[in-house]
This record gives structure tokens, sequence and C-alpha cells, in this order.
């Protein structure tokens, strides 16, 4: 029907520039992968291997989890919008949204210095 055709219409399209942007953002240096969650941290898309997928999203899920509880006991009411970490090896990048949550993992480039 005339309705169905214009839901996948509007659903390629969306999927065709999630897929553009997923690619774009793979295409920068040291990106190692990139994950897609739903916002109780089950993995949707991923690059990363099954083990590295199922180990990140439950860190970031509970991480978030952590994050939002310790907020509002600061009486701080802002949802969070983007949580950048560094380690000596790795930066993990989470931008959470209403429904999802992307995480992207990259090498780190730069050398790590302490202050």
């Amino acid at each position: 029907t005339q309705s169905t055709w214009g839901i996948n219409y509007c659903f390629n399209i969306k999927m065709s520039k999630l897929e553009e942007t997923l690619n774009r953002i793979k295409t920068h240096k040291g990106v190692k992968g990139i994950l897609i969650t739903d916002k109780d941290g089950f993995p949707i898309r991923s690059t990363l291997t099954q083990e590295e997928t199922i180990e990140y999203a439950g860190q970031v899920s509970q991480l978030l989890e952590y994050m939002e509880k310790e907020l509002i006991q600061c009486d701080i009411r802002e949802p969070i919008q983007f949580v950048r970490m560094r380690s000596k090896k790795h930066e993990i990048m989470i931008a959470p949204d209403v429904q999802y949550v992307l995480i992207v993992i990259q090498e780190c480039l730069q050398p790590h210095y302490a202050f």
C-alpha cells in the first residue's frame, strides 16, 4: 500500500544516512570500532568483535546509569549529552540519546600527559 511504501522509504533513507555517518566515522584515523546500543545497553550495531561488543556495551551502560544517578543526587537534572574518556591506550566517546547510545573507541594518537 501507499502508506507502507512511505514508511519503508523513510526507513531506507534513515538507514542510508546512518550507514553514511558510520562509514565517515570509521575513516577517521585511529578509530578502532563503533558500537550502537539501545538505551538499555543491548548492542544493535557494531564493528567490534562479539566479545568486545558485549564488554563495551555492558560497561558503558553501567557507567551511564551510575553517572545519571550521581547527577540526580547532585540535583543536576540535565541529561548527559556527551562523555569522553581517555586511558593510556584508548579514547572512548559516548553520545547517549533518548533511544540509542553511540560509542566510538579509538586508539590514542597523541601521548598521554599526566598533570
